[in-house]
């Protein structure tokens, strides 16, 4: 690890003297960006430390929402969900990612800003266009079977890691952004993130020295809600493919529905066109298996991660099958779904 410079913030009134150094790097929890300053991934000289930031440690709720602070834990959060049905959904996706000692640590925020875990991303001996812009891309032509299918291109095919923003980007999240100069804005977490194109450096739309500030969850509930996670051991690993899903069933028909794709895409993937598809119609196998076909003509697969399409597929029926089960025995359910 190089040698940095520590600052505190302890309001965001002090964030305009705390963003002017260069080279800085906002911690929270520091569950990742320490990693990647031992590997000399991430060489800060500057380190911004947010653990005085008390404001926004606090989930407040709303008459339409719930606004979670960028400085609550993911063991808060979690819990604080499980007891509350319009967010079953994100419980069971921050329950299935990492370890107790990381949740406990880690922030919201964090959980948002997490880097990728491509092996070639971390090995600074090998080409890494996120890395190091213009050096190339080692995934597309080597061991690629943790990577994307969904938004990739030429210059990178590296996964997003996040297990939360996946079940809150199917729950409509916003966030609350504010920059250096007090102006403050919302952004659908759907907008946020950035498909590498040919700029796999930029991973999402934050300003210079802008600061994630809360979460905005609205309080509606789709329904019935599962998240799964298909991944190589039962925990603490990364999503191979993940479904979070909400549904709700009139007249064995699908009267809403929403979803979010995770381990299959260079972002936290949205699927539009699935939901699209099969909205106001019966949930049959052919229709999800159309929907999902439609979804996939704009993924590729590049040689190791050829099993993920069809992993997605068998993924999606399990999830949608519970679920739509569950609907007909149990008509307006709205809360998590358990395999258990």
């Amino acid at each position: 690890m190089l040698p940095f410079t520590l600052t505190h913030l302890h309001n965001t009134s002090e964030l305009d003297s705390n963003s002017g150094a260069k080279n800085s790097r906002f911690i929270a929890g520091g569950t990742n960006l320490i990693d990647l300053m031992k590997l000399q991934v991430e060489t800060p000289s500057t380190l911004v430390n947010l653990s005085d930031w008390q404001d926004e440690t606090r989930i407040v709720e709303h008459d339409e929402h719930f606004r979670i602070g960028a400085m609550v834990t993911n063991t808060q959060l979690a819990n604080f969900a499980s007891t509350t049905p319009g967010l079953s959904l994100l419980s069971q996706a921050l329950l299935s990612g990492a370890t107790v000692q990381l949740r406990n640590r880690a922030t919201t925020a964090g959980n948002l800003l997490q880097r990728t875990r491509c092996y070639y991303f971390y090995d600074t001996a090998k080409p890494c266009n996120k890395r190091e812009p213009g050096t190339g891309c080692t995934a597309v032509n080597s061991e690629n079977r943790i990577h994307a299918i969904f938004g990739t291109s030429d210059k990178c095919i590296a996964t997003h890691p996040s297990d939360m923003a996946v079940a809150m980007i199917a729950l409509g999240a916003k966030l609350a952004l504010v920059a250096p100069n007090g102006e403050k804005r919302t952004l659908p977490l759907r907008h946020f993130y950035c498909t590498p194109g040919n700029t796999p450096h930029i991973e999402n739309n934050l300003k210079e020295g802008e600061l994630i500030t809360a979460v905005i969850l609205p309080k509606q509930a789709v329904g019935s809600q599962y998240y799964h996670k298909v991944r190589d051991r039962s925990s603490y690993a990364f999503a191979l493919v993940s479904v979070a899903a909400g549904l709700v069933m009139k007249d064995n028909k699908v009267s809403a529905l929403t979803l979010g794709f995770g381990g299959v895409g260079t972002v936290p993937w949205y699927p539009e066109t699935t939901i699209n598809a099969l909205v106001g119609t019966e949930l049959t196998d052919a229709n999800i298996e159309k929907a999902l076909d439609a979804e996939l003509a704009s993924a590729q697969v590049y040689g190791s991660n050829n099993f993920k399409p069809p992993l997605l597929r068998n993924t999606l029926h399990k999830v949608l099958r519970a679920l739509a089960q569950h609907q007909r025995t149990y008509p307006q359910h709205e809360g998590a779904l358990y395999e258990n």
